[in-house]
């Protein structure tokens, strides 16, 4: 099992911290594993992305130029990268960034409405762990147990009190992500 990733957005969006807690979920689990963020100076509001590739063997290079698995939180994401999904891959997005909508049909579309439910749930901050879910749900490159250890590894003590309610937002985003 090899899975090159990419995950991008808004800066702000929590997207550097989904692929960081990945990337870690996948090393207590003893895969190969790279993570590398871009971004730019404009990372509150401008985008961001990072690249992880979860692998059950040894990566050979980092830099990627196609992926399995796109992950677009906003409209520029959706541009710059469905293109780049492999014939066959899958495309998730959350439909309050998206105006256009995909429209390939060569790959998997899924939606997850994270903004929504976050609001729902009364706080901004699960948004990317609602999204976590949802891709954990349709591609489950580590498992929901490791996704928990490695949260209470990377988190400072302080905040481990938010675990619970980060678990609830997984799951609550394998629970609403669909099929388009």
């Amino acid at each position: 099992m090899k899975k090159e990733i990419i995950i991008s957005g808004f800066g702000g969006q929590g997207v550097l911290s989904m692929g960081k807690i990945l990337a870690y979920s996948g090393l207590l689990e003893d895969k190969e594993v790279t993570w590398m963020p871009a971004y730019g100076p404009e990372q509150r509001g401008g985008t961001a992305n990072v690249t992880v590739i979860i692998s059950d063997t040894p990566i050979a290079s980092p830099i990627l130029s196609r992926y399995d698995v796109a992950i677009v939180l906003n409209q520029p994401s959706l541009d710059k990268f469905q293109p780049k999904v492999k014939s066959g891959g899958i495309l998730i997005y959350d439909d309050n960034g998206i105006l256009t909508p995909p429209t390939r049909t060569d790959i998997t579309v899924y939606s997850v409405s994270a903004m929504e439910k976050a609001a729902e749930m009364r706080n901004a901050k699960v948004f990317n762990m609602i999204v976590l879910g949802a891709l954990l749900k349709v591609c489950p490159v580590v498992s929901t147990e490791g996704l928990q250890k490695a949260l209470y590894k990377s988190l400072p003590e302080r905040h481990h009190k938010l675990i619970p309610l980060n678990m609830e937002a997984v799951a609550e985003g394998m629970n609403l992500i669909t099929t388009k």
